[in-house]
């Protein structure tokens, strides 16, 4: 005979195998990834990429930048995972977008010089933008020959911000976008910047580790942050998190922060280091589309999320215990992740 209890238990089963078959989907969807990369061989293919857009109003940005889009790279690692195909077809899923500028925070190669800069420099100066393409050295980068990886950026075009910063104007209104060189490596300067920054307008700052973040809001001066180092955890595995989480990339992991009156968004970054592996943290495009505190539309109050805008669904209890408090972005915030 079955007892109450026991029929209550009955119903309740499949509520509690939900979770399990969530995390086996998952797992199962990762698999397929990683065997797919194994099978390319080195070859690219659009879909091992994350092209994330979502919209972020700024409370200072101008009328005249509303709608400014932003193609926010990072860590490229060249030589490792990535190599010359896949950031030729990166570069193409870039220009794509129609980006009105492109930022790169930094990591161009790893540990050695064993790459071609040469070959890197005439990829990335396929890159170009309206306003330009600017880019601020990683720690990798200054662990290695920092003097010849700010040649190749000269010889690519792109405009490195080492402790300075740019002025943008549209119909007589500014945005700044500010740089610091590498805060692991000791080379950064955010003093130099913020002598000179005028106080008028919205102002971006790149920068290559996440956790300056709270220097950088401590000056009230930067409206956004956009950094990488942390490649997003890189292998990250539901309950316990990412295995290993480099220096100044420990508070602020991946996603959109609000860090005091700054935004804050972590690049998980193109490629990798030694470990040519990535769970659950593929590769990543940002796409972001400023909008202006000025006019700002129907149902937006101004603020961002706390925490992880490319977290997926379902994983809100585990990702929350792991990285602390980081809120999921919501539905009115437009946060979109495409996977291709």
């Amino acid at each position: 005979m079955t007892t109450t209890r026991d029929r209550t238990a009955i119903r309740r089963h499949p509520r509690k195998r939900k979770p399990i078959l969530l995390a086996a989907g998952l797992v199962l969807q990762e698999l397929f990834w990683l065997v797919s990369r194994v099978v390319d061989r080195g070859r690219y293919s659009p879909k091992h990429f994350d092209v994330n857009e979502f919209d972020l109003p700024l409370e200072r940005l101008p009328a005249a930048f509303d709608g400014y889009r932003i193609i926010h790279l990072s860590d490229i690692h060249m030589g490792t995972w990535m190599n010359r195909e896949r950031l030729e077809g990166v570069v193409e899923l870039v220009l794509e977008e129609k980006p009105d500028l492109v930022a790169i925070t930094g990591d161009f190669v790893s540990y050695t010089l064993d790459v071609s800069l040469d070959e890197l420099a005439e990829v990335l100066a396929r890159l170009h933008a309206p306003d330009g393409v600017y880019a601020v050295r990683g720690n990798h980068d200054c662990w290695t020959d920092p003097d010849r990886v700010s040649a190749m950026l000269g010889e690519a075009g792109i405009v490195e911000l080492r402790n300075d910063f740019i002025r943008i104007e549209r119909a007589g209104q500014r945005l700044y976008l500010a740089g610091v060189d590498d805060v692991y490596d000791g080379r950064a300067d955010l003093e130099a910047v913020i002598t000179r920054l005028p106080e008028d307008g919205a102002a971006i700052l790149l920068a290559h580790e996440p956790d300056f973040a709270d220097e950088a809001a401590g000056t009230g001066r930067f409206d956004l942050q956009l950094s990488g180092h942390s490649h997003g955890g890189q292998l990250n595995f539901p309950v316990v998190g990412p295995l290993y989480l480099p220096q100044l990339a420990k508070k602020y992991v991946r996603g959109l922060y609000r860090v005091g009156a700054m935004h804050l968004y972590v690049n998980r970054g193109l490629g990798t280091t030694a470990l040519q592996l990535r769970v659950r943290c593929r590769p990543e495009i940002a796409v972001i589309a400023l909008r202006s505190g000025l006019t700002r539309r129907p149902g937006q109050d101004g603020t961002a999320a706390g925490g992880m805008a490319d977290r997926p669904d379902g994983w809100e209890s585990s990702y929350s215990a792991s990285f602390g408090d980081c809120a999921f972005p919501r539905p009115d915030e437009k946060t979109q992740s495409r996977t291709l």
